[in-house]
This record gives C-alpha cells, structure tokens and sequence, in this order.
C-alpha cells in the first residue's frame, strides 16, 4: 500500500449555484468539469470545479443549498483552501479582483511565499499562492489566460484546538512527513513537497469552534491511485479504530469517509475512473450527468433544480485585459 499521494478535492457548502458558477468559472477561470447532483440529496447540485482535464490536486466542489444557514468558520474545519498560480500572475490577479469589485489583501505566508487572500461570495476563504506548479494544470479555455490560470491547489489549511494527535494521523498513518514549523502553524507534505501535497495544521487551542454550513468546507479528500490501495486503507484506519464508511461508489472516483481526531471530515478517493466516463474532455461539464441509479427521477430533478447558466467555452484569451 502507497502512502496517500496529497489532495483529491476540497468539498464545500455554498448558497446561490448560478452566484457560485460565476465566481469560480467567471473569476477564477476554473473549468466546470461535471455538473451533477448530491447523491445523498439529489435536490440539490453538485458542482465541480478544476483543470481542463479535472486531474485530481486541482478538484473543488461545492453542495448549492439557497436556502441553507450561514456557517461559522473555526477549529475543526478546514479553514483555508489555497490555489497555485504561477509567480509572476499576482499583479494580474490584483487588478483582474479590483475591477470585479472583489476585496483582497496582499500578504505573505509564514512560509515565505506570496499571497492574495480573498474569500469568495459566500466567506469561503481562499488564498491564490504563487508557487512552481506544473504549467499543464490549467484550464487553456477559459476566461483567464494560461499564462496566469489557476494551477490546482497550492495546499489547505486545518484549524485544530490541539494539533498532536492530527499531527500522528498525518505522519504515522497517511505518510505526511513535516517540512516546516512556524509559530502555531505546522507544514506536512506528501512526495517532494509540491502543490496539491501539502497541509498546513494550525494549532488554536483557544480557538471557537466551526459549524458547517454556507460559507464553510465540508470535507477534504486525499488522492490513493487504485481501488485496491483503498480497501487496505479502510482495513488500516478500521485497525486502528478510526469510524469508517463502507466504500462508496461516487461515479467518477470511490470513496471512504472519516473524521480525524480534531473533527475535519477526511475523505479518501481513489484517482480513477475520473470525469470523461459519461461525456468526453470536450463536452465536461456542460450538461446534467446523473449516476444510472437517478435517471429514472431525472424529469422530477430538473424541474426541482434552480435554473443555472452554464460557463461559455472560450479561447483562454478573451479576459486578457483581466
């Protein structure tokens, strides 16, 4: 069995789907790669975001509830979702937010690296970190030209009371190793420590407790490459007493949930069989995919679920000005 091979996908809970498309196709230049429905509550949609392939490391998600609460974000949640853009993109990012309206503050990491950090309609915290992530991870059609498009994740951040025994799960059990420490806030990475393997835990033992809802992510998935490496992984955690769900068929991956010692949803998801298994690479993304066992409820879904424009394809050079 292979050590977990960094991020899978971030998974978070928005209000407004057509306001949630705009951002993150519209603003971040993200590729809409499936639109689907929340298999556990198939009234709603099931957004998912990422590179023009939808290669995992580059996959965020989101459950559009309108109707739902604002949640509260605080320990025992993943607290920040970072992506990668390339180390010359920042000014472009900065004015591409200025005329869009869109508040940000220029910062640098404790780990030297700069920084926008901005959130997104509904508070969801998100960071664009510029790094050496490989150029291929892009999304070439969209709004934002290659040259400064969106390359996945950098890395997320986990907010605990108390870090240790998150700190073990990490490096005893998933095969993290820790490359950095500063202050309060702890660094681990999979591999060479590129984007998309890396963690940040921040130890906040005073800290106010997270409540998921709008605004807030609900849940982080970790990469394995097969369904076999999942099954012993379920085996390994379940050794170890963790509470683990039974494999579950996602469509476009496997999955296997459970919380780690801090509260965080962990979720492991297998790399295959990935999106182009019910539309090609072409055509990701642009109409309602349901799995077989929703098809016969699709005349009921459709007229339940709100209305969405869908993200026009592009050259990838039309919003060069930003």
């Amino acid at each position: 069995m292979s050590n977990i091979e960094g991020l899978h996908h971030v998974t978070a809970i928005a209000s407004e789907p057509q306001i949630n498309i705009n951002f993150y196709a519209g603003v971040l230049g993200l590729r809409l790669v499936k639109l689907t429905v929340n298999f556990d509550d198939p009234t709603t949609y099931h957004l998912y975001y990422g590179d023009g392939l939808g290669h995992p490391g580059t996959i965020m998600t989101f459950f559009p509830w309108p109707d739902a609460l604002r949640g509260r974000i605080g320990t025992g949640q993943l607290t920040v979702t970072s992506f990668a853009v390339p180390e010359k993109s920042l000014p472009y990012w900065r004015e591409r937010l200025r005329k869009r309206g869109i508040e940000f503050d220029d910062a640098r990491s404790d780990f030297g690296e700069d920084l926008l950090f901005l959130r997104d309609p509904d508070g969801l915290q998100l960071e664009l970190v510029t790094s050496h992530a490989e150029p291929d991870r892009v999304w070439e059609r969209g709004p934002v030209p290659a040259e400064h498009a969106v390359r996945g994740f950098h890395h997320v951040t986990l907010s605990e009371n108390g870090y240790e025994r998150t700190a073990s799960l990490l490096t005893d059990t998933l095969g993290f190793q820790q490359i950095g420490k500063a202050g309060h806030r702890f660094r681990y990475a999979v591999q060479n420590g590129a984007p998309s393997n890396i963690v940040d835990v921040v130890c906040a033992p005073e800290g106010r407790p997270g409540r998921i809802a709008v605004g807030t992510v609900h849940h982080v998935a970790w990469r394995t490459a097969t369904d076999e490496d999942q099954a012993l992984w379920r085996n390994k955690l379940v050794r170890l007493q963790y509470d683990v769900t039974p494999i579950i068929d996602r469509q476009y991956f496997h999955s296997i949930y459970f919380r780690e010692p801090g509260g965080v949803l962990f979720e492991i998801a297998t790399d295959p069989p990935g999106f182009a298994t019910d539309e090609t690479v072409d055509r990701l993304g642009t109409s309602l995919k349901l799995p077989p066992w929703l098809e016969k409820t699709r005349p009921e879904l459709e007229q339940l679920l709100p209305q969405i424009e869908l993200p026009k394809i592009g050259t990838g050079q039309a919003d060069e000005a930003a």
